[in-house]
């Protein structure tokens, strides 16, 4: 089914069901998982750029993950991209092509349509901008 899942995680309550549902998409087709943790970084004028969350709180969360989908039978590599805030999308799309994923699973905040577009949405920008099939998990 697919040999490679991109697998966008943060620090959001519902990365323990992306996990899940991807722990299982994987292990269905003997697949292997890519994690990606976007660390955004806001714009600050004369200052340059300031990072939302450290190097540490980053890796921790896909450490953690990689570990857990590791124990679990699963092939799993993992990495941080940093991005400027609000262009998450691009950097997981971007990263799909580079590992060659046949599908990106990621998790959905619930904010509603009203929420959604006015404060902007990952996953739908992902859905937009992507040439691959996207899981959203709520």
């Amino acid at each position: 089914m697919y040999e490679k899942l991109l697998v966008a995680v943060d620090h959001s309550d519902a990365t323990h069901r992306v996990i899940d549902a991807a722990r299982e998409l994987a292990l269905l087709s003997d697949g292997e998982i890519w994690l990606l943790h976007v660390r955004e970084m806001e714009v600050m004028p004369r200052a340059g750029m300031a990072a939302i969350e450290s190097n540490a709180e980053a890796l921790e969360v896909v450490e953690r993950t990689a570990q857990e989908l590791s124990d679990a039978g699963v092939k799993t590599h993992y990495e941080v991209q940093n991005a400027i805030y609000g262009h998450a999308a691009g950097e997981i799309v971007a990263a799909a092509q580079v590992h060659g994923a046949g599908i990106i699973v990621m998790g959905s905040r619930g904010r509603g349509d009203l929420a959604g577009l006015i404060l902007g949405s990952t996953a739908h920008k992902v859905i937009h901008l992507s040439d691959r099939p996207v899981l959203v998990v709520r």
